[in-house]
């Protein structure tokens, strides 16, 4: 069974990082793994506290991962602070770490800030040059290529100068509010648009974490980027069509099953 390890925070209601990403590694077919960044205490309304990690406990995680079970791919979420970053960075390129998807947490579904301000010039500066992909979504994606996204052609316009200014290649997510939920790709110059229609779901909380390790456990199985996009895309996309609380911490687990078959080999 290929591995992958997800990098991110604990969310208390189960619905978003790292326990919505094991979850999602494991229902997609690989062997998933944690390395914890923070505790949050949140819920699909707000985030209450954060208690970060030190780096040091940040770096043992890591360590005890990387020499027992190697990753075949790994996936980054919530990191607040510039010198979790920095330990991350360091530790993924002393293991040659491979297949890194990141998720620039920036903002929770419900609106509360999850990074501070200087970490973000860190993540973009160490973490971006490493990733096979970086997962923005449109308020992300505006921090960090400075401009305002209000259409696709926008994105278009915003994902390529994400991925040339930092080196990477950049799935910036257009669910919100932007057209229907139609994702665009931009790698090596080139872009790819993956549709998707807008599903009446109410229980989005978690849903971008669900997605970046959906991609990081079938870049894991040996998926082309643009694969494992497009199979990332139809999982996510059938978990909503099919009503599933992704909201609550028994909901994706209770059905996630009824997708296993397909997502799973």
């Amino acid at each position: 069974m290929k591995t992958a390890l997800s990098i991110a925070g604990s969310d208390s209601c189960g619905g978003a990082g790292i326990q919505a990403d094991l979850k999602t590694m494991t229902v997609n077919g690989v062997y998933a793994m944690s390395a914890i960044t923070a505790l949050t205490a949140q819920n699909t309304t707000g985030v209450r506290a954060i208690q970060e990690v030190t780096p040091d406990f940040l770096q043992a995680q890591l360590d005890a991962v990387f020499e027992d079970i190697r990753p075949d791919a790994v996936k980054i979420g919530m990191v607040s602070s510039g010198a979790l970053i920095h330990v991350i960075a360091e530790r993924l390129a002393h293991y040659d770490a491979r297949n890194i998807v990141v998720d620039p947490v920036m903002v929770a579904t419900s609106g509360s800030a999850l990074i501070k301000t200087e970490a973000i010039e860190t993540l973009t500066r160490e973490l971006f040059p490493m990733a096979a992909l970086v997962t923005p979504n449109v308020p992300e994606a505006q921090i960090l290529s400075g401009l305002p996204i209000k259409g696709e052609a926008d994105m278009l316009t915003a994902a390529g100068q994400i991925s040339e200014r930092y080196g990477c290649a950049v799935l910036l997510k257009g669910g919100h509010s932007v057209s229907d939920a139609n994702d665009l790709l931009y790698a090596n110059g080139q872009a790819r648009w993956f549709a998707g229609r807008r599903i009446d779901n109410p229980n989005t909380h978690g849903t971008g974490c669900t997605l970046s390790s959906a991609i990081a456990a079938n870049l894991a199985k040996g998926y082309a980027l643009d694969d494992a996009v497009a199979r990332a895309k139809a999982y996510i996309s059938g978990a909503l069509a099919a009503m599933l609380d992704l909201g609550q911490g028994s909901g994706p687990m209770n059905h996630a099953f009824d997708l296993h078959s397909e997502f799973a080999e």
